[in-house]
């Protein structure tokens, strides 16, 4: 894996929350694969209404609570050490089949040396999103996009909304929690930040094999605020954040803010935020970052769950580190959740005092195991979920809106490899941004989101995938292209 060298140092960027080496037969068949989709296949790829009704198969109902409970396909017999796809241990949905890439394109150009002390020595403790770097300090995906990798393990939601419809509230919470923590393994390793997106950029992830249509907006410049609304199989998740960040010399801290929603179709609803996340060793030393907090997972019904993330300390043996709680709503703690927020999460019956050889314990029961990478990274050290998320896939590119973080110019070079024409381009864009706070004031308002009240949360009011499925973009801003800042309408709506 190569990064970005500046001076001994390099710059990572963690979430709110793989290039391989393939053999020439299996690029053979992968092409063909794409040879032989004809246009009417392609048009199947993007139509998830197969994906949200009942599956072919019923779960098996929640067994004793010692057990790794999970449902599985028929005839089919998984274990926690079989190399497999967890997604597809839920139930044979039907669905179309896309093919995803596996790897980033190779870049066109060397990648450039630079000195992050020397771009980022005068911003002492100010916010890093009002710092302009170059495009050297990014990766080739926005935090719009970012939002999304929150639900590279949606799999866990699909056994939540089982569980509970069988009637087993307390796995169903177990696996909310799961969920919860799962969000934060993408994160390791991350060295470059994503592009901050421009006021109106949206984004969509269509993933009929997931059984999740996912979307996203910025919505506000001043405050940055991104809103996203995701539905999957009986649940949907939505919330806007936004990050505080301070650059304090030798770390940057970064504190999310908002409120994650999570609600399933019987109507049990479960709200959370993200914890605090802190980047160490920016000028001297190995960098890493660490995630360190409370978080209290709400629900509305029985159960409810608090979960301590354990701040790193310089001997720590056992970095890391979750645990956590089930209550009832009398209080009383009915399970004890523990593991490592980039590895996996188990859990065990009651309030149990664990430690961290009891993780892979007989008498713990594993709720999720993180999807490990290829040994074969790319240089971002991207996981094989985000390497898919700036794909084109054949003949969405006609489809999405001229707002979709796909179509940003200096995000694409930069995916490509052409970091001269990437750095210009990021310029280029940063002119509009710098006017978006006026625009903002202006009475802009966002196309796909409102807000809940004065200051209540922003929520999708639908209308973008039957937008999509007509191809009406009215009223969409040309975001990414050329523009006159002494225009009355700078964002150059279509």
């Amino acid at each position: 894996m190569s990064t970005v060298a500046v001076d001994k140092c390099e710059i990572i960027f963690c979430p709110l929350s793989l290039e391989c080496s393939t053999t020439e037969s299996s690029d053979d068949i992968e092409k063909q694969e794409m040879e032989e989709v004809s246009d009417e296949d392609e048009i199947s790829y993007y139509d998830t209404r197969e994906c949200f009704t009942e599956p072919d198969c019923k779960c098996e109902s929640a067994g004793a609570m010692n057990q790794v409970d999970r449902c599985r396909e028929p005839n089919t017999l998984y274990t926690d050490t079989e190399n497999i796809h967890p997604e597809k241990m839920v139930c044979n949905y039907k669905h179309p089949q896309i093919a995803r890439r596996k790897k980033l394109p190779d870049p066109v150009e060397k990648e450039k040396g630079v000195s992050l002390w020397s771009m980022i020595k005068d911003n002492l403790g100010k916010d890093l999103t009002r710092v302009c770097l170059p495009v050297y300090f990014n990766e080739p995906i926005s935090s719009l996009q970012k939002c999304c990798e929150d639900l590279e393990y949606s799999y866990l939601l699909d056994q939540a909304y089982e569980y509970g419809k069988s009637g087993n509230g307390l796995l169903r919470a177990l696996y909310v929690a799961a969920f919860a923590v799962s969000g934060y393994a993408s994160s390791e390793g991350r060295n470059c930040k994503p592009f901050n997106p421009l006021l109106g950029e949206t984004y969509e992830a269509d993933y009929p094999d997931k059984g999740i249509r996912f979307f996203s907006e910025k919505v506000s410049h001043h405050p940055t605020l991104i809103a996203c609304h995701c539905e999957g199989r009986g649940w949907k998740f939505w919330a806007d954040t936004n990050i505080h960040s301070k650059f304090w010399g030798r770390s940057i801290q970064l504190d999310p803010v908002g409120v994650l929603t999570l609600e399933f179709s019987d109507g049990e609803i479960f709200q959370w935020s993200k914890v605090t996340t802190t980047i160490y060793n920016l000028i001297l030393g190995k960098i890493y970052c660490d995630h360190h907090g409370n978080m209290d997972i709400r629900g509305n019904r029985t159960y409810s769950c608090r979960l301590k993330f354990k701040e790193q300390t310089i001997l720590d043996r056992n970095p890391r580190q979750v645990h956590g709680f089930i209550e009832d709503v009398t209080g009383k703690k009915v399970a004890t959740l523990f593991g490592k927020w980039d590895d996996s999460m188990y859990y065990m019956n009651g309030n149990v005092n664990v430690k961290p050889k009891d993780f892979t314990s007989s008498n713990a029961s594993l709720l999720w195991k993180r999807t490990m990478p290829s040994p074969n990274l790319t240089r971002y050290n991207l996981t094989p979920f985000a390497i898919t998320l700036n794909e084109l896939t054949p003949g969405l590119k006609e489809k999405l809106p001229p707002t979709d973080s796909r179509l940003r110019p200096d995000q694409r070079d930069l995916e490509n490899g052409e970091y001269e024409r990437a750095n210009l381009e990021k310029q280029r864009l940063e002119k509009r941004q710098r006017m978006s706070r006026k625009i903002q004031e202006s009475g802009w308002k966002p196309r796909w989101f409102r807000r809940e009240g004065e200051n209540g949360t922003f929520r999708y009011v639908g209308g973008y995938w039957e937008a999509r499925e007509h191809g009406r973009w009215d009223g969409c801003p040309n975001t990414f292209g050329e523009f006159n800042e002494d225009s009355t309408d700078p964002l150059g709506a279509s």
